[in-house]
């Protein structure tokens, strides 16, 4: 119990902060989450709990918005989505944890720099399709599966944007979380971090609502990615 407590503690923490950035940006909170669980956690677990608390966050948000959902792009990501994930299943299976901590690391850096520079994603289906089966292997391997997602997106108007999106990673996390479950990741820490982890999303948003009222989201995002930076730096060299 002495050992639970804390770790359960922080993953109130990290997850209360990754519904905080998550509220003020617009940012994936997988990508505030993983990286700072794999500082007490093995990369797996981290993965496994982000993505369950995740399926729970956006279930939510898909059922309020459904109907302004893009259906058709919705269906199209969810299922490219799908058959990219043995990809990521095979990269979680051969990994040590040294590697996969470094892949989750440099998966990191190369998400933030995207969306740092803005990079945009020609519209299409190709694009559809690429981003994705690219999106499905980043949830099964690093749990972060947002940025390509939200590259191959941004010509939808905001609304539909913002609820397709959703339907998406809510997809896509129902999938993830039955095949981890079905290949035994889910252990006990990882439903602990999950519990944990739910019970600090609406503090986390509440925060992040006001943070959004009194801190314009252009402010507030530099300062969000250059941490995010500096995560997967420390991730790096703790890892080489």
């Amino acid at each position: 119990m002495t050992d639970l407590l804390p770790l359960a503690v922080t993953a109130v923490g990290v997850f209360l902060l990754a519904a905080l950035a998550q509220a003020v940006t617009g940012f994936g909170a997988a990508l505030v989450a993983v990286p700072l669980l794999t500082l007490v956690v093995d990369p797996v677990t981290a993965v496994v709990a982000a993505t369950t608390v995740s399926l729970v966050l956006t279930a939510g948000s898909w059922r309020r918005e459904r109907l302004h959902v893009d259906t058709g792009q919705a269906r199209r990501l969810t299922l490219a989505g799908v058959l990219g994930m043995p990809l990521g299943l095979i990269a979680l299976a051969l990994s040590d944890e040294h590697t996969l901590s470094l892949l989750i690391g440099v998966a990191l850096l190369v998400l933030v720099g995207l969306l740092s520079f803005g990079v945009r994603f020609p519209e299409g289906n190709v694009t559809t399709w690429t981003a994705g089966f690219l999106s499905g292997g980043l949830l099964t391997s690093t749990g972060m599966n947002g940025p390509p997602l939200v590259l191959a997106l941004q010509g939808l108007e905001p609304r539909s944007y913002r609820a397709t999106l959703q339907a998406v990673f809510c997809g896509q996390d129902v999938v993830a979380v039955a095949v981890f479950v079905a290949l035994g990741h889910v252990s006990a820490t990882a439903l602990l971090l999950t519990a944990a982890g739910v019970l600090g999303l609406p503090l986390g948003w509440a925060m992040g609502d006001r943070v959004f009222r009194r801190v314009p989201a252009e402010r507030f995002r530099p300062l969000v990615l250059g941490g995010l930076g500096v995560i997967a730096l420390v991730m790096l060299a703790g890892g080489s």
